[in-house]
């Protein structure tokens, strides 16, 4: 829960700096204040950073066994006895330190493909959940319902309050329904959105997009993005970035995390340099172009995601061995080497 929050961390922060220009906006001065106040978020995440404590594993890792102790006391409980998980985290670290295979090498073997999969798919899927849609057609949309120069302003405010709603959501429900949860009920919410999206659309501003929306069919295009937003925020937002963080093997998480944030700038780039062309051919027809991709990563999580709740991470390896599919690549060699 602590790890979904802080993922989402910045995004909180943003919603600030929207507050201040729109309420600075009107004012000759304005943009001083607004450039001035910038520096409140990023010395929050910068103090915030120091007060992250050191994961059990990186600690062990560091041969700082007490310290660790105390950080598994503190997660697990001071009534439950941490010794044996301590124990296995000493165990998969002195593993982790015998390889000298190079890591990029270590992640493509047979027993690490599902892992592999997700470093690429996950944050794959994330940036075709179409959130770039939203974030470029809603300044447009607020100014469609008469409010003006100052639409794209309160656009950012009001999907900025929106996603604060959506980060203590998922804060608060991530470990206690599950991530699987979370991601099926969210992409479920984003593809209705975006259908419904497209179909007023069409129908408010024709096949090709030239007829003038009413302030009613906008308003409801905007109550329809903001419930799109808050799906986003509870699902594939802040779970992009907790699934990789809790699958990866000690031997090959850093690799795999590196994986996954280069895939999703990689991908990001991409769309932000093709996303104009594509709305101005395809209008109304891009939110479907999306919602057939938020359909497809849906299904990919109902069949190849396994839970991950509750499950510690030195013993993540086994959720593979009992999947349906990933077991044909992982059980044998985990039954054989005895490794994660």
């Amino acid at each position: 829960m602590v790890r979904c929050f802080q993922h989402r961390l910045p995004t909180l922060l943003r919603s600030w700096r929207g507050c201040i220009n729109y309420a600075t906006a009107k004012q000759t001065w304005g943009w001083r204040l607004s450039l001035g106040l910038a520096v409140v978020p990023e010395a929050v995440m910068t103090i915030g950073a120091f007060l992250i404590s050191d994961t059990p594993s990186s600690l062990v890792e560091r041969g700082k066994i007490d310290q660790a102790r105390k950080a598994l006391q503190k997660i697990r409980g001071s009534s439950i006895d941490v010794e044996p998980e301590l124990e296995e985290l000493f165990k998969w670290t002195e593993i982790s330190k015998a390889v000298q295979q190079e890591p990029f090498m270590t992640i493509l073997e047979r027993q690490y493909r599902p892992h592999l999969v997700m470093a690429f798919s996950i944050p794959f899927f994330q940036q075709f959940t179409g959130i770039n849609i939203v974030a470029f057609y809603s300044p447009n949309l607020f100014q469609s319902v008469g409010l003006g120069n100052n639409g794209a302003l309160l656009s950012a405010v009001i999907l900025g309050l929106v996603n604060l709603a959506s980060i203590l959501v998922s804060t608060a429900f991530v470990d206690r329904f599950g991530r699987r949860f979370l991601f099926i009920t969210g992409g479920i919410l984003l593809l209705v959105c975006l259908i419904t999206v497209s179909a007023l659309l069409a129908l408010a501003t024709g096949v090709d997009g030239t007829k003038h929306m009413s302030k009613g069919n906008a308003t409801l295009v905007l109550v329809l993005l903001c419930f799109y937003a808050a799906g986003f925020g509870w699902s594939w937002g802040p779970l992009t970035w907790l699934i990789p963080s809790e699958i990866f093997p000690l031997k090959i998480r850093t690799t795999g995390q590196s994986i996954a944030v280069g895939v999703q700038f990689i991908i990001l780039f991409m769309l932000s340099q093709t996303f104009l062309t594509m709305l101005c051919h395809f209008k109304f027809g891009a939110f479907l172009f999306y919602a057939f991709w938020v359909a497809v990563m849906t299904l990919f999580i109902i069949f190849f995601l396994p839970e991950t709740k509750g499950i510690a991470l030195e013993s993540m390896y086994i959720i593979w061995g009992k999947h349906w599919y990933w077991r044909r690549f992982v059980k044998g060699d985990v039954d054989k080497d005895n490794l994660p």
